[in-house]
């Protein structure tokens, strides 16, 4: 009997409940894989997507979402998943093969500098790997107790300043007030915000698995905010932001405990902290907070360059950009943001 030959193909608007089929039942995809992303970066940040999946006799057997991101100053990419921090190609290996065969091809096609493949594990052993980030991921339980007692004794100090500071946690309706502090904690760092635009589509796309929460004082003043993604038993706070004074309540430490406590009892047992860059701050909270980092696999095909490219903040070239962006007026910054950190991603 003949094999039933593999194929791949593009995903359409007609094939998105198929995918996301595939990809809520397949156990290497994540939230990241999900169709919504093609309309999310092609609309808000105007990037060309290839979202490509393997067939085989009418079923989906692998996946591998690419944007493409053209850029005078940070260069020409073919990556998966841009604004992402995992989406390398997922499911059967025969179906991955041919999906990845494909995306070289495409990266030929369009002349990019290099092709970006961002793997929770390691994938091609031969191929250049950025080395700079990790993500934390740990279990949690269902009981509240059993949570706040795994917290290493220093940061469960903390949550606990929170609750005696009187802090509240409320879900939001909408990206205001997490976009204020966002836009405002980036500044601070010296970092372009994303569009308020871009926020309000993931909670309009996402629906319920995507959701803000936002911590305040006991004057109802927002300190410190966070949106998170949910996916199948998983949560993953994505985007954060906190005002001045919210480390003298500890409102940070207070805004994750609250996220943990309300995960769990939605049912999600993997809280997911999220990318860090190597030796940095948040590096440095996640591991406080009993989280193990786990290197990631960004992994490269280098066409039209020698080197991975290093876009990113810790790279010296950029210290003088770094110092000037932390000196604009937040309504300044927030207007030209957009415009530079879409091609960043």
């Amino acid at each position: 009997m003949d094999r039933v030959p593999v194929v791949v193909r593009q995903l359409t608007g007609a094939d998105h409940g198929r995918w996301d089929a595939f990809v809520r039942g397949c156990p290497d995809a994540t939230f990241f894989h999900l169709s919504a992303w093609q309309g999310i970066i092609r609309e808000i940040f105007r990037h060309r997507t290839f979202f490509l999946y393997a067939e085989r006799a009418g079923d989906i057997i692998a996946v591998l979402p690419l944007a493409e991101v053209n850029s005078r100053l940070f260069g020409h990419a073919l990556t998966s998943l841009p604004f992402c921090v995992y989406g390398g190609p997922a499911g059967d290996p025969e179906g991955i093969a041919l999906v990845e065969a494909e995306a070289e091809t495409l990266a030929r096609r369009l002349r990019v500098q290099h092709l970006e493949l961002r793997n929770l594990t390691p994938r091609h052993e031969e191929w250049p790997r950025q080395d700079l980030y990790v993500t934390f991921r740990k279990e949690i339980q269902a009981d509240d107790d059993a949570n706040l007692l795994a917290i290493p004794r220093k940061q469960r100090a903390m949550v606990r300043k929170g609750i005696r500071h009187g802090l509240t946690s409320r879900v939001e309706p909408d990206v205001e007030r997490f976009f204020s502090l966002y836009a405002d904690n980036v500044l601070r760092h010296g970092t372009p915000a994303l569009p308020k635009a871009f926020f309000a589509r993931l909670m309009k796309d996402f629906g319920p698995d995507c959701e803000v929460l936002t911590v305040s004082d006991a004057d109802g003043n927002a300190l410190s905010s966070v949106l998170s993604f949910y996916f199948r038993d998983e949560v993953l706070p994505y985007y954060a932001g906190d005002a001045v004074m919210a480390r003298d309540v500890a409102a940070n430490d207070f805004k994750y405990w609250e996220l943990m406590r309300r995960a769990a009892a939605r049912g999600c047992r993997l809280f997911d902290f999220g990318r860090s860059k190597i030796g940095t701050g948040p590096f440095s909270f996640k591991k406080n907070w009993g989280f193990e980092p786990q290197p990631l696999s960004y992994e490269y095909r280098l066409y039209r360059r020698d080197s991975v490219p290093q876009n990113n903040p810790m790279n010296p070239k950029y210290r003088a950009f770094i110092a000037l962006w932390r000196r604009l007026p937040i309504r300044v910054a927030n207007a030209i943001g957009p415009h530079i950190v879409r091609n960043l991603g």
